[in-house]
């Protein structure tokens, strides 16, 4: 089968492979029908995810359907359509029971697709904890409109949520890339009074301004006093950090009010500096970590219910076999890209 595999620091290539088969009771196969591009696939192939091993298929958001599962999944069965979860967890072990499926302690679990393990961006993939990781498509929901839900989706959710976002809260979101944007989407359930993108590229406050008219945008030169203006009580009561740069960590404290909740949802490719004197007396919360992938189900029934839409972020598509054209895209950020589809 076509693969797209990480050869080695700076060079993925097509490559073809054997067709994956179980290798446990709790292993599903799906012949995958669309993948995507994702900015970690970015940080693999330059060499900031040391996990990543070499000669894996990279890919960890997915969409397809099951073909085969082990004798030990009970959830899934073949012929159903499935999102794919970034993470594959246990759903036994005490993170998993909390909720915490990030932090699963199983040897597979973790973000294991597409870094430590053949991913998606391929025809199969072989998913671990099938029961965990794979949930089914509703008929009336598109594989498009499901795509991200594994991952960016999955993760923009998770960030609301702990965010403690509350109505007419003015919550600020640092990046209008695929997860800002995600972050953007759930945010808005969540009825807040105003919701502040802060981004550099003219592009993508244009995104923003044509699809999300009510959300305002600014660039970073000025974020600082246009939240203060459009905030209540000295700053955001929310911010949402998606961009992953030095000065948008240091922003996103600066934004926030006294007693705020600030999220990092960011993946940085170096250390932070947290500075505890200047911050004093800010009270404030930080919250960080990668995506951690438990609201599937809740996702697509607010997908299926007309809530959530972020089949708009899929800018451009391509197939498989082009996927060296595509990544050339989405890694120089040419022609608008947001998302790009591979049709596998």
């Amino acid at each position: 089968m076509l693969t797209y595999t990480y050869i080695s620091k700076g060079k993925f290539e097509l490559a073809e492979k054997p067709k994956p088969v179980l290798l446990h009771e709790r292993d599903a196969i799906v012949k995958v029908t669309l993948a995507s591009i994702c900015t970690s696939d970015l940080h693999i192939k330059h060499g900031s995810v040391p996990r990543a091993v070499e000669g894996v298929t990279v890919g960890h958001e997915m969409v397809g359907i099951v073909q085969e599962v082990g004798n030990g999944v009970k959830n899934v069965k073949p012929g159903d359509r499935v999102t794919v979860n970034v993470e594959t967890f246990c759903g036994e072990c005490f993170f998993c029971k909390n909720g915490y499926v990030n932090n699963c302690t199983d040897k597979d679990g973790g973000w294991a697709l597409g870094c430590r393990i053949d991913g998606g961006q391929a025809e199969y993939v072989r998913v671990p904890f099938a029961d965990t990781g794979l949930n089914r498509i509703p008929d009336t929901v598109s594989d498009r409109q499901a795509l991200f839900v594994g991952d960016i989706l999955a993760t923009g959710f998770w960030s609301v949520r702990i965010s403690e976002i509350n109505e007419g809260d003015t919550v600020l979101i640092i990046g209008a890339g695929p997860t800002g944007l995600c972050a953007l989407i759930c945010a808005m359930l969540k009825k807040p009074g105003k919701i502040i993108v802060c981004e550099k590229d003219e592009g993508r406050i244009r995104f923003v301004n044509e699809h999300y008219p009510d959300v305002l945008t600014v660039t970073p030169d000025k974020c600082r006093d246009f939240v203060l203006k459009n905030s209540r009580f000295g700053g955001a009561d929310a911010v949402i950090e998606a961009a992953g740069s030095d000065t948008t960590f240091s922003l996103a404290w600066q934004c926030a009010r006294p007693n705020a909740v600030v999220t990092i949802v960011a993946l940085y490719d170096r250390p932070q500096i947290l500075p505890l004197p200047e911050m004093y007396g800010k009270n404030l919360t930080f919250k960080t970590g990668g995506v951690d992938g438990c609201d599937c189900g809740e996702i697509i029934s607010l997908i299926k219910e007309g809530k959530i839409n972020t089949e708009l972020l899929i800018t451009h598509t391509y197939p498989l076999a082009k996927a060296d054209e595509a990544y050339g895209l989405f890694e120089n950020k040419r022609d608008g890209v947001i998302k790009v589809a591979l049709e596998c």
